[in-house]
């Protein structure tokens, strides 16, 4: 059976790295991986009965990387003796994906080690508790964040020491200079001994990193940014070190030192490696900001007592108070009370929605005025919270297909450039400069150094996952990058007619009084509130809306597909269609002209008899969402081709069409129809986007080159879709291809500045114009403006 999991994997230093696991990976038996190297991790598909997740960890682990393992304190409850904590502690260590578990008694705690691939928090207390004990998670979901700050401290803290050490060195350039500073230059500073004092640490603690990972790299047969920088900087060292010796026994020997050239290089790689992660910690912000809209804490009901509780404590079926100004902390629906709750942050709706008993309440919304009291019927990860994230971080893991050609250009990048700088030396050496060995290898670390593909490797995934976080930001989720990339293309859009075009929800349009108004309208809303048909529900609300009183109803029948009667107060009420009023005996020839006019609007439009004579007419219609016709215009503006397509018959279908603009209409189509003519535009040659709903709309949604599901309407269609539009707002379609359009544009930009600098950077440096240390600076900064061109994608407006 298939099985999908995401893996965190420490070690990849640029795109020949993530290349390598995902070659290797994808020739495991029952095995599909796609490596991002921006969230430093793979989303891996599987078959379990073919091969383990084991087998998959200890490849990555034999390629030279590592399989990053969440840690985790847990406090354990019910412990009476070593007894139980030595159970406890060999029963989990025997679980799948479990690294290390250590229980101890005194403190009635574990601290267990596991991959959350595999394995998850509620799994191992479930284990616990099968034993007869309890646990409970110590760690904040924070945690993560934390881990990653650590690092980026860790580095700074590397970074420092390096520039401390490198400063000296690189005054001593000055030295070097063919002119006159007028700086005073200390002979210390000159001293190659003490040149090795300083360098030494830098080129073997500080720089250490880049010797693990070129090791790693050409122990699996490959060659990554490692390889180029470990190999530059020591030819630098070494070089240097051989001179210095040569001094031992020769004062008066002028040794060539180039100390300088490795630690500088070294340090200004680290402060670029350090930009690069903080750039790339804001790439990920949209789903801090999501991960921020969730409440902290509930109170609960219990023992007929509130008790303020962390949110993850809170379990379906609890019974949960939320007062005024709160956030609603989970999924539920309302017991008591009544409120206006604003859900903007999740369906895009700027209005307070009004709730009371029954009503669903989402998670993470605001309950502005009243007090509610409700159940708790989803918690963590199945809330609707919860699923927004986790679409927006499969997304941002994903990858694009314009990706792949960065990844074949990294994984035979590295080797071309060494065999560049060899040639360069020999050139060099033989031919430009013959004889100098220090001005040819000088040269040669040059080409090593300015031709780091990293920049290639981060162009595609920051655009992606920036693009992706700004569309969550603006309630677009993209499922995945291929999406992103897919949407710009489309040039033909079909639009489902209710619930998309229109709200999905009858009301009532136009009401006509022949006869006492104020009776006309008290008969028909009370008639009408006895039927459970939509179109009486409008009526109804239209009555209430305007304070109309109900009367008893004696009588009532609904006749199916024709409408109702009722005796109300011994008087004998109609509302229905001409057939009810044919089959009745009420003549109502003389209304023709009004009932046609109405239904040529795309209204319904009903009769209303009392005793025998029409006394009204009542139309009711699914009007269309305010924001219809805008979106649509700007469809269209964008060159796109929009159809409407619906099961109405073609008077009503065109009535809506001409009032948003649609010029192509296809009506009276049943639903397992819709499919179909998607797949005839497709087969004209058009990339088709098709929105819709209901779950009658799901095969299209999934047959189309990109489905867009409304956010109000069902799981299965949201579930088929490739992108999601929260609250049904339809100007976000023409957002979500205008943001589909720029961050295409950006990825094109980050690699054509990636590939254009190497192309440039290379023969500079071959040609002797670029000292190793210039090469290093530009190279840094090279992924840094990648990232910092993608961030650009955070201001624009949509």
């Amino acid at each position: 059976m298939k099985e999908q999991m995401t893996v965190d994997i420490t070690g990849m230093t640029c795109a020949s790295c993530s290349t390598r696991i995902e070659k290797i990976l994808n020739k495991m038996d029952g095995v599909e991986a796609t490596v991002n190297l921006a969230m430093e991790s793979a989303s891996v598909q599987y078959d379990n009965e073919k091969i383990k997740t084991d087998e998959i960890f200890a490849k990555i682990n034999d390629l030279g990387y590592g399989v990053r393992v969440d840690k985790m304190d847990l406090d354990v409850f019910g412990m009476t003796c070593a007894a139980c904590s030595t159970r406890i502690e060999k029963v989990l260590n025997k679980m799948g994906g479990m690294k290390s578990a250590t229980v101890n008694l005194a403190t009635e705690s574990a601290t267990v080690e596991f991959n959350s691939a595999v394995l998850s928090v509620d799994q191992i207390i479930a284990k616990i508790q099968n034993l007869g004990y309890d646990a409970k998670e110590k760690v904040q979901r924070e945690a993560k964040a934390l881990q990653k700050e650590e690092e980026i401290h860790a580095k700074k803290r590397k970074l420092l020491l390096s520039i401390l050490l490198s400063l000296p060195l690189l005054y001593t350039m000055i030295g070097h200079s063919p002119w006159d500073t007028g700086l005073p230059m200390p002979q210390l500073l000159m001293n190659p001994w003490f040149q090795l004092l300083l360098a030494t640490p830098v080129q073997f603690w500080i720089g250490g990193q880049f010797y693990v990972g070129a090791y790693k790299s050409l122990k699996n047969k490959s060659a990554n940014m490692d390889v180029l920088v470990a190999l530059g900087t020591s030819a630098a060292y070494f070089y240097s070190l051989v001179e210095a010796i040569k001094t031992i026994g020769n004062p008066n020997y002028m040794p060539h030192l180039y100390f300088e050239t490795s630690a500088v290089l070294i340090t200004l790689i680290l402060v670029g490696k350090l930009f690069e992660a903080l750039a790339k910690g804001r790439t990920t912000e949209a789903i801090s900001k999501l991960l921020n809209l969730q409440a902290k804490e509930a109170t609960v009901i219990r023992d007929g007592e509130e008790i303020k509780i962390p949110i993850e404590d809170v379990k379906v079926n609890d019974t949960v108070l939320v007062k005024p100004g709160e956030k609603i902390p989970v999924d539920g629906k309302v017991v008591t009370g009544q409120s206006a709750v604003d859900e903007a942050m999740i369906t895009g709706e700027s209005i307070p929605v009004e709730k009371s008993a029954g009503d669903t309440l989402i998670g993470a919304t605001i309950n502005k005025n009243g007090t509610l009291t409700m159940t708790a019927t989803k918690v963590g990860k199945d809330t609707a919270l919860a699923g927004i994230i986790k679409v927006v971080e499969d997304a941002q893991g994903s990858k694009a297909p314009i990706q792949r050609v960065a990844d074949q250009i990294s994984g035979i990048f590295v080797p071309i450039v060494v065999a560049i700088a060899l040639v360069t030396f020999l050139v060099w050496y033989f031919l430009i400069t013959p004889g100098d060995f220090a001005s040819s290898l000088e040269t040669a670390i040059a080409v090593l150094v300015i031709a780091c593909p990293c920049a290639l490797g981060l162009a595609t995934p920051t655009s992606i996952m920036v693009g992706t976080g700004k569309g969550a930001e603006n309630g677009i989720l993209f499922k995945g990058g291929e999406h992103l990339e897919t949407t710009h293309k489309i040039n033909a859009i079909v639009l489902d007619k209710t619930g998309t075009i229109t709200k999905g929800k009858p009301s009532v349009t136009d009401i006509e009084i022949f006869g006492e108004k104020e009776k006309v309208l008290q008969y028909l809303v009370s008639a009408e509130k006895s039927s459970e048909h939509p179109l009486a529900e409008a009526i109804v609300e239209y009555g209430s809306v305007n304070q109309i009183d109900v009367v008893q109803v004696d009588e009532f029948s609904a006749i199916p597909g024709h409408g109702i009667q009722a005796v109300i107060m011994g008087e004998k009420v109609l509302v229905g269609t001409r057939k009810l009023m044919k089959q009745t005996g009420v003549v109502f020839d003389k209304y023709e002209d009004q009932l046609e006019k109405l239904e040529t609007d795309g209204k319904t439009a009903m009769l209303i008899a009392i005793d025998h004579e029409v006394n009204g007419i009542v139309a009711v219609a699914d009007t269309v969402k305010d924001t219809a016709k805008t979106a649509i215009e700007e469809l269209k503006s964008m060159g796109i081709e929009v159809y409407m397509l619906t099961g109405d018959n073609k008077r009503t279908a065109h009535a809506i069409a001409s009032q948003v603009g649609v010029d192509h209409v296809i009506a009276e189509v049943l639903p397992e129809e819709k499919a179909n003519h998607v797949k005839e535009l497709q087969l004209k040659g058009m990339k088709v986007a098709m929105v819709g709903d209901g779950i009658n709309d799901a095969p299209a949604l999934a047959l189309a080159d990109i489905g867009i599901a409304i956010g109000t309407g069902t799981d299965v269609a949201i579930e088929a879709a490739d992108v999601t539009i929260l609250g049904g707002e339809l100007t976000l379609i023409p957002k979500a291809i205008s943001l589909s359009k720029q961050t295409m544009r950006n990825i094109r930009q980050n690699l054509f500045w990636a590939l254009a600098y190497n192309s440039a950077g290379i023969p500079i440096a071959a040609l002797g114009l670029l000292a190793p240390w210039l090469a290093g600076a530009a190279m840094a900064f090279s992924s840094v403006s990648v990232v910092t061109n993608s961030l650009r994608l955070k201001r624009i407006k949509l």
